[in-house]
């Protein structure tokens, strides 16, 4: 027996999320398959360093797990005050990024709603760039907190709202994951601090790639004791699931006893904080990763602007070529798939309505030839769709 459709809510996902002459779901390949074939360029993972399959993390993952299993499948609160291997991890993070204490949590999606959980006073102002991540914003009607947002990356935005609203929370990522554009991160801390506010700062797509040892933008720029709190998913650079939160001893001691995530979700497992401690070793020892990150970043971006694509706003290994409506992004995407070249799909509400993308995240294991190949794809493809060079829908993000 099957389950009856809702009318409505089936009637919205026809119109929204398919393609009117295929019936397919537009964030899947309309070549029938959703994964890059042998030979495609993949620019779909968040596996920046190329790490992913390092057989060095999968070793120390094994030998952990054959030897102790995965240890207790139980939420971290009923464990906090062990002197394990998460309390050592911790230690470490904390150390690496400046800051008086971390705590380990089970995704960088739960990092973030557990901070504006905690830290968000009811009723009061949490001011956030209006593309910051999704779980940043998820936490803002949990703690029953006034959502202000500002425009992206405008300090002075920022300072009018404040100086209308008051002091609050201001909140931010270093790295935007849908335009790959950074943070003016020194301008922010001073408008946040003129006007008494909490900084929070998501670090999640610098972590591992910018910074001393992965360390971060907020390390990289000197700000680690003006940013209260920092988070980090370790699901891009480290190539693993879990996040990280960061801050003074006072505050991550709250934020274990107090955050929803803590309290209602399995901590993550032993066997998976031995692959961090092993990445972490790997990313401090083969700085050149990260080096040929940042230039296959600069190798694909002037290449794509030498064709007259504006990615201007891309300033790291982020590189987004806004596609329009749905039905335009369905078309480029099945024309780049047909030519090798796949990314990732970008639909509402992950972006604006008609403002829908395709996103190429870098990595370090790209080739020349590679790079060189997916800009001539690029701009095959949007000339077989007799699209003009450097107008909709191919706009920056």
């Amino acid at each position: 027996m099957t389950s009856p459709a809702n009318p409505v809510y089936l009637g919205r996902y026809i119109r929204s999320l398919t393609d009117p002459r295929t019936g397919r779901h537009l964030a899947k390949n309309t070549l029938g398959d959703d994964v890059a074939r042998f030979g495609d360029i993949a620019l779909q993972s968040n596996d920046y360093l190329a790490l992913a399959r390092d057989t060095r993390i999968a070793q120390a993952k094994a030998e952990v797990l054959l030897d102790e299993g995965h240890g207790d499948a139980i939420s971290r609160v009923f464990a906090h005050h062990l002197n394990d291997r998460h309390r050592a991890f911790e230690r470490r993070v904390a150390g690496m990024m400046g800051a008086d204490d971390a705590v380990l949590v089970m995704s960088g999606y739960t990092a973030n709603l557990g901070v504006i959980e905690t830290f968000a006073l009811e009723g009061k102002p949490v001011y956030i760039d209006q593309r910051a991540h999704a779980s940043l914003w998820a936490g803002i009607p949990s703690a029953r907190a006034k959502a202000c947002p500002f425009r992206h990356n405008d300090p002075w935005d920022l300072a009018q709202k404040i100086a209308r609203k008051g002091p609050g929370l201001v909140v931010f990522d270093t790295l935007y994951s849908t335009n790959g554009a950074i943070a003016p991160l020194h301008d922010l801390v001073d408008v946040a601090e003129a006007g008494g506010c909490v900084i929070v700062a998501d670090e999640t797509h610098a972590f591992g790639t910018h910074g001393p040892e992965g360390a971060g933008l907020i390390v990289a720029e000197g700000l680690e004791d003006r940013v209260h709190i920092r988070t980090a998913g370790l699901s891009k650079a480290m190539a693993a699931r879990g996040g990280v939160v960061v801050g003074s001893a006072a505050n991550m001691e709250c934020y274990r006893y107090e955050a929803n995530p803590m309290i209602f979700s399995t901590a993550v497992l032993g066997y998976e904080v031995a692959g961090f401690d092993k990445t972490l070793d790997i990313i401090a020892n083969e700085p050149w990763r990260a080096r040929k990150l940042h230039l296959n970043h600069v190798l694909l971006k002037e290449g794509l602007m030498a064709e007259g694509f504006d990615v201007s706003a891309s300033d790291s290994q982020i590189i987004s070529l806004v596609t329009g409506s749905n039905e335009n992004t369905a078309a480029f995407r099945q024309a780049l798939a047909r030519k090798g070249l796949v990314g990732s799909v970008f639909l509402p509400p992950a972006t604006p309505q008609n403002a829908s993308l395709i996103r190429f995240t870098v990595h370090a294991n790209l080739t020349r030839d590679d790079i060189q190949r997916a800009i001539g794809i690029c701009a095959s493809a949007r000339d077989d769709l007799h699209l003009a060079p450097g107008t909709a829908p191919l706009l920056a993000a």
